[in-house]
């Protein structure tokens, strides 16, 4: 790879970063209605030595905030301060969303269907262009940070692009609980993000308007090793990959046969077989149950949290493991070990 940064100061909205220093840059987005004006806020690392750009972004959707604190963790990591290269960290891209505890904009678009955007477009389109020329443009590589919805939960994972080595061996450096191939969507950055020459990375974990000390754990310490493969940090301080990522090339939603309420017995990161049962779902007199039954065999790597469902609600998302026998071993052990014995707090797109 070709790193596009030298020694040189980087600029970014038309402020200047030397090398070796950091700088928080305020990109205008828009004013809202009571005057008060909207920034896209970047934190530019410029490390003194060449080396790649990278970006990293959270909260496209606004209610996923597990991302701003993975960002947050990531500004004040060690090896940070050894870069060689530039990281543009940008915790929260949909700062409308984030006030108003939403996914959407004011309009009710959804960010991630409007890229690349078009200046003279709506307000997602204006933002979705600010942020692709300003910040995507500027980069050889990038991870985008996701959460479920609220109301469900996310194993810790990383969703590739089909079809890409390099994005694999990123992901392979990540280090995540589950590794998944994703097709990517009409309008999403991974596709407007890939068709300009960059690749994008896409962490997917905890829950929406919740943090989840296991998801930020995860996250952080996966883009360090993300950091430490792109040869812009090095060893020192980067956390090793505890237990085994289990690549799955294939996944379903198990959904609510009918309404009622759901009492689940299967938890994220939980290895299930076919035939075995996930939950129930039963009318609030206990007259009837349905069982909810694992398809294939497969890691539960998402699942709701809401006990009261309607017939068709997707409630438990099964992945696929290219190799069983070792997604099963992962299962058992490396999921474990991932929490270093601590419990989790309470803490995608859904199909």
């Amino acid at each position: 790879m070709s790193p596009r940064t030298t020694l040189a100061p980087f600029t970014l909205g038309g402020e200047t970063i030397a090398p070796g220093s950091r700088r928080t840059v305020d990109l205008p987005v828009s004013v809202l209605s009571d005057h008060t004006p909207v920034n896209l806020s970047a934190h530019v690392v410029h490390g003194r030595k060449p080396g790649p750009v990278m970006f990293v972004s959270a909260a496209i959707h606004g209610d996923e905030v597990i991302g701003v604190e993975i960002v947050r963790r990531l500004l004040r990591a060690a090896p940070i301060n050894r870069l060689s290269g530039t990281l543009i960290a940008v915790p929260i891209v949909n700062s409308f969303g984030f006030l108003n505890q939403s996914r959407y904009l004011p309009d009710r678009r959804d960010l991630n269907r409007c890229f690349p955007g078009h200046e003279r477009g709506s307000l997602a389109a204006r933002l979705a262009q600010l942020f692709m020329s300003e910040v995507v443009a500027r980069c050889d590589v990038g991870i985008d940070l996701h959460s479920a919805a609220v109301g469900r939960d996310n194993l810790p994972q990383i969703r590739l692009t089909p079809g890409s080595k390099r994005l694999r061996e990123l992901g392979d450096a990540f280090g995540a609980p589950v590794t998944m191939i994703s097709k990517v969507r009409e309008g999403s950055l991974r596709l407007s993000a890939g068709e300009a020459g960059v690749d994008v990375l896409l962490y997917e974990a905890g829950e929406g308007l919740r943090f989840d000390e296991f998801a930020a754990r995860a996250g952080v310490a996966g883009i360090l090793r993300v950091m430490e493969k792109l040869e812009m940090i090095g060893q020192r301080g980067v956390p090793k990959a505890r237990g085994l990522s289990v690549f799955c090339d294939n996944s379903g939603w198990v959904r609510a046969p009918t309404g009622g309420l759901l009492r689940t017995l299967k938890a994220c990161g939980d290895w299930v077989e076919a035939g075995n049962v996930l939950g129930l779902v039963s009318d609030p007199f206990g007259e009837n149950e349905s069982e909810l039954l694992a398809e294939f065999d497969g890691i539960v790597v998402g699942r709701t949290n809401l006990p009261v469902v309607n017939e068709g609600d997707a409630l438990f998302h099964i992945a696929e493991p290219a190799l069983k026998k070792h997604a099963e071993a992962a299962a058992e052990e490396g999921f474990d070990a991932h929490h270093d014995g601590q419990p989790l707090f309470d803490e995608d797109e859904i199909i």
